[in-house]
């Protein structure tokens, strides 16, 4: 292994933020139902447009609705340009419930921001990002 500080690295980050994000779910949903919610804060979205943004079969996407329905944090409504599909958008108590976990999310920001200087804070920001638009790239590539 070419360098294996930066294999580690990436290992311990992937642990220590899964840690992070189980501190904040109160155990009502799963990761994936965490997903789908953050994926509707931004807008509304068809299950096909959303299964493949995600990753995921329609099939599991659908099961996931079932439940994050019968908690209140999703509704589905027929599209008004084609009645064959449906929209999904998270509820304002699906708001509540992701506004719960962001005040976690701006503890870890508040600690990053405390240890990084504004110049390594950008660093960090651009190197994610290329980081993040491979795995997507790669993952939307593999599903097709």
């Amino acid at each position: 292994m070419e360098n294996k500080a930066l294999y580690q690295t990436l290992m311990n980050l992937q642990c220590e933020l899964v840690a992070e994000r189980n501190l904040v779910n109160p155990g009502q949903i799963s990761w994936l139902q965490y997903d789908i919610l953050n994926a509707l804060q931004e807008h509304s979205s068809k299950p096909t447009v959303l299964s493949r943004q995600l990753g995921i079969t329609q099939a599991k996407l659908s099961k996931n609705f079932t439940k994050l329905r019968d908690l209140g944090y999703i509704s589905q409504t027929p599209d008004i340009h084609d009645h064959r599909e449906i929209i999904t958008e998270i509820t304002e108590n699906g708001i509540k419930f992701m506004n719960g976990i962001a005040e976690k999310h701006n503890q870890l920001y508040s600690q990053a921001k405390a240890i990084w200087t504004k110049e390594e804070q950008e660093q960090f920001i651009l190197s994610a990002n290329e980081l993040i638009a491979i795995l997507k790239k790669e993952r939307l590539k593999n599903e097709k």
